[in-house]
């Protein structure tokens, strides 16, 4: 493995051993880049990447046994500050969303070339978020249909604006699960649903929209 001082140290998440060793080729070809671990899939990522301290992982969505998209969710937990690009073949708006709100900070094709991707990990280390010019204009798009969230907020379940409540107040996770009585995997397939069905991508745009939409309903 290369120890290249200064250099930032990026993770692979990739169950195709072709295209991982691919990844971590071009990576510790790149001038200020080294790659400190390579994994299979989710639960050995889980397991290893807090040992090997990354500072960017390069992220697969379709994996085997817990998906991509979950596993940022955990892994954001474990290291909050760790960045992860999603890398994928998928440009589904749904996932791409349900991604961004699980804590990925950029979300490319894995045709993206070379350049590409190391300008993303570059980028994503810098503080930006980035995307390929075609998936931005999607993610804009969904944006330019929100007209009328409220009209988003109907689409809510009961235990989903139960829950979104519980979230406005404050609480954590936990605490919601306790007060209604679910469990903590509950209470996170209910806020994924929740980001979904608002398009939003984290909680302070989904306690947004929930408080327009209580306020409105009160004037």
């Amino acid at each position: 493995m290369k120890n290249e001082k200064n250099a930032i140290k990026v993770s692979i998440v990739e169950d195709d051993v072709k295209v991982r060793g691919s990844l971590a080729r071009m990576v510790d070809s790149a001038a200020g880049f080294v790659c400190v671990s390579q994994h299979p899939d989710a639960e050995n990522a889980l397991k290893e990447i807090p040992v090997s301290q990354p500072e960017v992982v390069l992220m697969d969505i379709n994996l085997p046994g817990m998906n991509g998209v979950d596993c940022v969710r955990r892994l954001k937990e474990i290291l909050p500050k760790i960045q992860v690009v999603m890398l994928t073949v998928y440009e589904n708006t749904n996932i791409i969303f349900s991604a961004l709100s699980s804590g990925a900070s950029g979300y490319l094709l894995k045709q993206s070339s070379p350049e590409q991707i190391i300008e993303a990990i570059r980028e994503v280390h810098a503080g930006g978020s980035p995307m390929t010019s075609h998936i931005a204009r999607k993610v804009v798009a969904s944006f330019q249909k929100i007209i009328n969230p409220s009209q988003d907020y109907q689409k809510l379940s009961l235990r989903e604006q139960q829950v979104i409540d519980w979230l406005a107040q404050g609480h954590t996770y936990q605490e919601i699960a306790d007060a209604l009585k679910i469990s903590y995997a509950t209470v996170h397939t209910h806020i994924r649903h929740i980001y979904e069905k608002l398009h939003v991508r984290s909680r302070t745009e989904a306690v947004t929209v929930h408080l327009r939409h209580v306020g409105s309903a009160q004037s």
